[in-house]
């Protein structure tokens, strides 16, 4: 579905972002990891290169709060692969005081994280928006989640370390919310703009925590990150070319 088509995927050797370079690879896709962590970033271009017997992945450091580093990144990419298909936006940097209890938030805090995420997620996307228009065509998702879409349900985190930060849910919600105003923005240059919104993603919760939220869901519950792949491959294919400013939710009915 997507021969020859060059990804960049920033946070890319994350733990959803590898599952998106492996889905990119095994759609006939060129994968781009774009990451901040050089040495992450390398083992797992490797790792999965390795284990998908591949030469359609590759590596860029990145930090997606520097206009800087967006454009040496975008640079690289034009220059190897003469073009740039499309931008995943699904890096997710924060402070080390990220995740407070609402009371326990400082206002410095609590901005220079917007900064990082949400802040990061507009200059990338404006620094690819910018080579798009120029190149005729272009294509950006973003990820966002279930919890910029509904309330938290904090009774799922009652008697657990956690918690759902009030940071991430300003973040969340303000992505659903620029896709949009992007989608519009960019109106007759041929860029179009969508949103993926994922629920929880099983990564050694507890089990009381996992209970709690399963029932919530409709069959499966908590999601694996290959749940992920094939809205994300739909919204990168041609198959959905008039898709455009749209949030596409993966949550199993969690929501409802």
């Amino acid at each position: 579905m997507l021969k020859d088509k060059v990804v960049v995927v920033t946070g890319g050797a994350g733990l959803i972002g590898k599952e998106f370079i492996k889905a990119i690879v095994n759609n006939n896709g060129i994968a781009i990891i774009a990451d901040i962590n050089e040495a992450i970033g390398i083992e797992a271009k490797n790792d999965l290169s390795n284990k998908l017997n591949t030469n359609r992945i590759d590596f860029i450091q990145l930090d997606i709060t520097s206009k800087e580093s967006l454009i040496k990144c975008i640079k690289y990419v034009n220059e190897k692969y003469g073009k740039i298909d499309a931008l995943v936006n699904n890096a997710y940097p924060r402070n080390k005081n990220y995740g407070r209890n609402f009371f326990d938030v400082e206002y410095s805090d609590f901005v220079e994280n917007i900064g990082l995420n949400l802040g990061g997620y507009f200059t990338t996307s404006q620094q690819f928006a910018h080579y798009f228009s120029n190149q005729k065509y272009g294509n950006i998702i973003n990820i966002s989640s279930i919890y910029g879409v509904i309330a938290p349900r904090f009774e799922i985190y009652e008697n657990t370390a956690m918690s759902m930060p009030i940071e991430y849910a300003a973040i969340k919600a303000a992505l659903i919310h620029l896709t949009k105003y992007m989608s519009k923005y960019f109106k007759g240059m041929n860029i179009r703009v969508n949103t993926l919104s994922p629920g929880g993603i099983l990564n050694n919760q507890p089990k009381d925590f996992l209970e709690k939220y399963n029932s919530y869901a409709s069959t499966k519950g908590m999601l694996d990150p290959s749940d992920l792949t094939g809205s994300l491959i739909f919204l990168l294919s041609d198959s959905s070319k008039y898709i455009n400013g749209q949030n596409i939710i993966i949550d199993d009915g969690w929501c409802l």
